[in-house]
């Protein structure tokens, strides 16, 4: 059989085989002997040992269109980050440390800011443009009154989603809205483990609907990407693309370099300021990290 891993811990997988049924895999010993190991998001071939337990052995993996670090985990098609727009007040240089990180694994982010009921149209709207100027589709959704999550639905529809968010903005309500039944899919690995997903610091996964899955995440307070190079930075940023090439100096990295297309935009309006100076801070934090 086929299926894809939406939890790991303890030594076992638990493989959705995608349409009701999940089962408690071990990998084969083959996978340490060439130095693999199963992750999140992994479709496999699997046998089944028992159908009435629902025990198995994973024993192939199948090819990876991707692999994430953190969270640890594969065959993601694109990412949802989440952030408040208030309680807590968003942290665009937390926010701009992910997009990178997931920018550098060549995974699409969007940007879906929660509890827009705490805010006014015009400060909402504000907020979402310094983003979508950037290059990103940003969505804002409430929740509470139930408001932007058609939206939401659709742009996770037939692909494999990681959600992502610090906590506190809403990340675990979206998710048992999409997924009213979350916690009883689950129920029978929270029973095997003795551990409740809500205790859990592993990444796992859900499916919404037929091809349509949801990775929840633990909510992170810090992201540092650290496998970029200082000097590569400038390429995980959408909104500078147009300007490589136009800068007086080649290789510019839009710092200090006098006659930079780059800072010119920025002074002019065209890129969001705070965009630029996160970059900044990020570029220096990089380069100090090179030379130690």
């Amino acid at each position: 059989m086929q299926g894809k891993i939406i939890k790991g811990i303890a030594g076992f997988y638990y493989v959705h085989d995608g349409h009701s049924r999940i089962y408690e895999c071990k990998a084969k010993g083959i996978f340490r002997n060439q130095n693999k190991k199963p992750l999140v998001g992994d479709n496999v071939v699997f046998d089944v040992l028992d159908e009435t337990s629902g025990t198995g052995n994973i024993r192939e993996l199948l090819p990876r269109t991707n692999e994430l670090i953190r969270p640890a985990s594969a065959n993601v098609d694109q990412a949802l980050v989440i952030f408040a727009l208030k309680e807590p007040d968003p942290n665009y240089h937390l926010l701009d440390r992910f997009l990178v990180m997931m920018e550098e694994r060549g995974v699409p982010s969007n940007i879906c800011f929660s509890k827009e009921d705490l805010t006014s149209e015009e400060e909402r709207q504000e907020i979402m443009d310094h983003y979508a100027s950037a290059g990103y589709t940003v969505l804002s959704i409430s929740s509470k009154e139930g408001r932007g999550l058609d939206a939401v639905r659709e742009l996770l529809r037939g692909k494999t989603t990681v959600l992502a968010g610090p906590s506190g903005v809403g990340k675990s309500t979206l998710l048992n809205t999409l997924v009213p039944d979350a916690d009883m899919e689950i129920g029978s690995v929270s029973e095997k483990i003795k551990r409740g997903r809500h205790t859990t610091r592993h990444a796992e996964i859900f499916l919404v609907e037929e091809d349509t899955f949801v990775m929840d995440t633990p909510g992170f307070s810090s992201v540092y990407p650290a496998s970029v190079e200082a000097s590569d930075l400038r390429h995980y940023f959408p909104e500078f693309a147009e300007h490589e090439g136009q800068c007086r100096f080649q290789g510019c990295v839009h710092v200090n370099e006098p006659g930079c297309s780059v800072k010119t935009a920025v002074a002019e309006g065209r890129i969001h300021r705070s965009r630029y100076e996160n970059y900044v801070v990020l570029y220096e934090e990089l380069k100090q990290q090179r030379r130690y």
